[in-house]
């Protein structure tokens, strides 16, 4: 049957295997989750299918045993009734019943087999569906720190290039000179100013001084 070698293909998947193959480990998983739960639902539904039909056929095996016990009881009243015609006709039918009977015997047997195996294949993804969903945020969270490891290890080494190391000192320098050139720009302009104040402070003293000579000499 398709379907039971479709559910012994999803058992027999390795999920890890499948994760470390594919493109996109997310969707992958996801993917197989969702086929497990496609194909639980068809097992269920032949399942069902299965036992209904086992229950017909048993139904079927009674009716013909009930057939073979109803004629066999009209073969002995013929047989009483000393009509032996009647007798062999109803033998004849006991016998047509009987065929029968057994017929649907094999086939209730074989339905049984035919639901267990349904049934068995029915546990096995039901509990490869229970290992899945109880794996999957594992091993999404795995495949996410494996692939943040690798980032961070090609950062490490995109950091150890030396061309890289070299023009980063560059730059800490340029940046440490145009520092030094501003502060000394700062250092110049307050100089000047002080200069300018300097000057004036003796500008008026001796303005001052002036004036108290004058008064002195009643200028």
């Amino acid at each position: 049957m398709a379907l039971l070698e479709r559910v012994s293909t999803l058992v027999r998947a390795n999920l890890n295997d499948l994760i470390d193959k594919a493109e996109e480990p997310e969707k992958m998983i996801k993917q197989v989750i969702l086929d497990m739960q496609n194909q639980l639902l068809q097992v269920k539904t032949q399942v069902a299918i299965a036992i209904a039909d086992q229950h017909l056929l048993e139904k079927k095996k009674k009716e013909n045993e009930e057939k073979v016990a109803e004629w066999m009881h009209k073969a002995e009243l013929s047989v009483d009734k000393k009509q032996d015609d009647l007798a062999r006709a109803s033998l004849q039918r006991v016998e047509s019943y009987r065929d029968l009977s057994e017929s649907f015997a094999q086939q209730v047997a074989d339905q049984k087999a035919q639901v267990e195996n349904l049934k068995f294949a029915l546990r096995q993804l039901q509990q490869k569906l229970t290992e899945a969903q109880a794996k999957a945020d594992l091993l999404i969270a795995q495949h996410r720190r494996t692939r943040a490891v690798g980032k961070a290890s090609d950062a490490r080494l995109a950091m150890g290039d030396g061309s890289k190391a070299a023009a980063f000192d560059r730059m800490k320098r340029k940046v440490a000179h145009s520092e030094a050139v501003s502060e000394a720009k700062s250092e110049i302009a307050g100089d000047n100013m002080e200069d300018r104040l300097a000057a004036l402070e003796k500008e008026d003293r001796i303005e001052h001084l002036l004036a108290e000579l004058k008064q002195k000499r009643g200028a």
